[in-house]
This record gives structure tokens, C-alpha cells and sequence, in this order.
């Protein structure tokens, strides 16, 4: 289940200015890394790769490894505890776990329940977490929104109808659960962006498309979003295909400021990767080098 590049493939991380275009900050050949989170600090990005956690220094572009014990390999499910000194993972044993940023040994929080279980937000008062379960690792059968105790304790489902949903995270007040979910179409595969109250109430579209929506993650200021739009009748999220990361307005969705396409999906914008001051946020593409012309695919 850990993903690998393949020949001729590069993984960059990329850093997208809600004002211009996007920079390159690391390029590498060697490791594919995935889903960065934004540290509190604003100085660096947390980001999985080859199974374990990885810091990225946002300004002299420096990886380090960030040790961790007492848990399997990482998938690209992970959140930062909202004090700014914990992380919350999810592993390929489809279990929870909370672990030091710093580096240390690791707790597991979810209980052997039947399902996997994939972390995707974090309340802002650090109190609960949203996930996806998966019921015995079917992934045949469609993710459900659940939430749960950030110290433990049993999950509780949320109806967004019967369709596969994923991606659940908070808004900066807390007030909504953000996810992207198939409920509003009858063509499989076809997800679109919506939101619900944390009670179950209040469940709504916010974007009505004809392509693919994932990934839905607001500004901590609460007034920019970015999403993965894949093409039409892509089937969950999958990778390496031509995708776009999408900056809108939450007072517009349907208006794009501002797109970048690239080679990438899975991987690409799994968690939420603003900054702090809501200046930019970042994500990873995968280009792989055409021989013919020895030039990337990506624009």
C-alpha cells in the first residue's frame, strides 16, 4: 500500500499564492510524498512518504524524517492537532493514531470496530474527529462520515445518503463538516462537494458540476477553498491522472479564481494544506517525463 514513483515520474511540492502563480518548492526523484499539512508556525509543511512522516522546511526546502515508534506504515490521512504539538494519523492497519510532531511514540485512539478508518478532520477545539469508515476494508462498499472522541471512544455515523462520501473536515468556526460525496447523482464515481452540520443538519451541495470533486479544505480565515477537480467519470480518487487544484471564493464556488492543472490525484490535496495566514496553501504534483520531448506533462 505504499506508493512509489514510477520511471521517469518526479513528485513536486508545490506552494499555490491565493494572489499569483505557484512555486516549486521541492522536486525529488527518490521518494513520493503526499498530502502536506501546513505547521501552525507557518515554517514548515508535514507531508507521508515511503510509510513514515516527513517535515519539509518552507524556506530553505530541507526534508527530515520525524521518528515515530509504536505504529505501521502511514497512509495520507493526517491533521495536526489543533495546539500545534500533536499529530492525528491514519496507518494502513486502517486504525487512528495521535503521535508527537516532534517525534515519539505513538497512541492508537480508534477500537477494532469491523471498519477502517481514514482521519480527515479535527474540530477546532481539538475535542473530536471527523473520518471516513470503511466497514471490514470493503472498499467496495461507500465510505461513511463518522465522527468520534479525539481521546477515543465508539464512532457515530452522520446520514449524507447512501453514495460514497470522503474527505470530511471542519470550517474554522466548527460549525460545518466539509466533504465531498456521490449522494447528489446516480452515476457512480461522481462526487460533489457539499457540507453538513456536525448534528446531521443542514446538508447541502455547494457546487454543482459536471466533473469529479474532492477534497474540499477552507482557509483558517474561512474565506478561500481549494479542491481537486478530476475529470469526468473518474471513480474515487486515483492517481496520475490529469487533475486540477482549484482556488475559489466560499462566498462563490462555482467561480474558480484561480486553477492550476497538473499530473497527480491521489496524493495531490488529500488533507488541508493552508498556511496559517491563509496567504497559500500547498500540493504535490507527479510529472512524468516524456522522452520524446524530454519535458514534464505538467503545464
Amino acid at each position: 500500500m505504499i506508493r512509489t514513483l514510477q520511471t521517469g515520474q518526479r513528485c513536486e511540492v508545490r506552494i499555490a499564492s491565493v494572489s499569483s502563480r505557484s512555486e516549486l518548492l521541492y522536486s525529488t526523484g527518490d521518494i513520493l510524498l503526499e498530502a502536506p499539512n501546513w505547521t501552525l508556525d507557518g515554517q514548515s509543511l508535514i507531508l507521508n512518504g515511503d510509510g513514515k512522516l516527513w517535515k519539509l522546511d518552507a524556506h530553505s526546502a530541507e526534508l527530515t524524517e520525524i521518528p515515530l515508534t509504536g505504529i505501521p506504515d502511514l497512509n495520507n490521512d493526517h491533521v495536526l492537532d489543533p495546539g500545534g504539538d500533536d499529530i492525528f494519523l491514519s496507518a494502513n492497519d486502517g486504525q487512528i493514531y495521535r503521535a508527537p510532531l516532534a517525534g515519539g511514540r505513538a497512541e492508537r485512539i480508534t477500537k477494532d470496530d469491523g471498519a477502517f478508518h481514514f482521519l480527515h478532520g479535527v474540530s477546532p477545539d481539538g475535542k473530536e474527529l471527523a473520518y471516513v469508515g470503511i466497514e471490514a476494508g470493503d472498499f467496495s462498499q461507500p465510505g461513511r462520515l463518522m465522527v468520534m472522541a479525539s481521546d477515543g471512544g465508539a464512532g457515530a455515523p452522520i446520514d449524507v445518503g447512501p453514495g460514497h462520501c470522503d474527505g470530511p473536515e471542519y470550517s474554522p468556526d466548527g460549525a460545518w463538516l466539509y466533504l465531498n460525496t456521490e449522494s447528489f447523482s446516480t452515476a457512480k464515481g461522481h462526487a460533489q462537494l457539499a457540507r453538513i452540520r456536525p448534528d446531521g443538519s443542514g446538508f447541502e451541495q455547494l457546487l454543482q458540476s459536471g466533473s469529479v470533486d474532492w477534497f474540499p479544505h477552507l482557509s483558517p480565515d474561512g474565506r478561500y477553498a481549494s479542491y481537486l477537480r478530476f475529470p469526468r467519470g473518474t471513480v474515487g480518487h486515483p492517481a496520475d491522472l490529469p487533475v486540477d487544484v482549484v482556488l475559489v471564493s466560499t462566498e462563490n464556488w462555482a467561480a474558480p479564481l484561480r486553477t492550476w492543472p497538473l499530473s497527480g490525484g491521489q496524493g495531490t490535496l488529500n488533507v488541508n494544506s493552508w498556511s496559517p495566514d491563509s496567504a497559500c496553501f500547498a500540493f504535490v504534483a507527479y510529472p512524468v517525463t516524456d522522452p520524446a520531448k524530454d519535458q514534464p506533462r505538467d503545464a
